[in-house]
């Protein structure tokens, strides 16, 4: 037999395996039918791991750097999502927004004149009393 005819007899055992496993949840109980199948499939995926790892041996590796390029490629799509121009507009507005905050606040000399008319009238008015 070559590796071709003895990986689809093996992958015609797993499947006999899931089968003989439902038929043990059904007959016996669905605990010990449930143990059974879930060591047949994974099982199963070490298998596939396998399998793939012989067939292809940079397969992992091709599939790991896909996932990571796509991943990134969306995260990027969702940071950017605009043009560059668009962004620098955004980054001035919020500049201009900090600024008028800014000019909004009270002066140092504002703030003293204040702090000095407030010593005052507290002044005069425990004066008067």
């Amino acid at each position: 037999m070559n590796s071709r005819q003895v990986d689809a007899v093996i992958d015609l055992l797993y499947g006999v395996l899931i089968f003989v496993s439902i038929l043990l949840i059904v007959t016996v109980g669905s605990e010990i039918g449930l143990a059974f199948g879930f060591g047949v499939l994974v099982s199963y995926a070490v298998h596939v791991v396998w399998k793939m790892a012989r067939f292809d041996p940079d397969w992992m590796t091709t599939a790991v750097e896909e996932a990571v390029d796509q991943t990134v490629g969306e995260t990027v799509e969702e940071a950017v999502g605009q043009s560059v121009e668009e962004q620098v507009g955004i980054v001035q507005e919020q500049i201009e927004s900090v600024e008028r905050r800014v000019e909004r606040l009270p002066r140092e000399d504002e703030v003293e004149e204040l702090i000095e008319e407030t010593v005052e009238d507290d002044a005069q008015g425990r004066s008067d009393s």
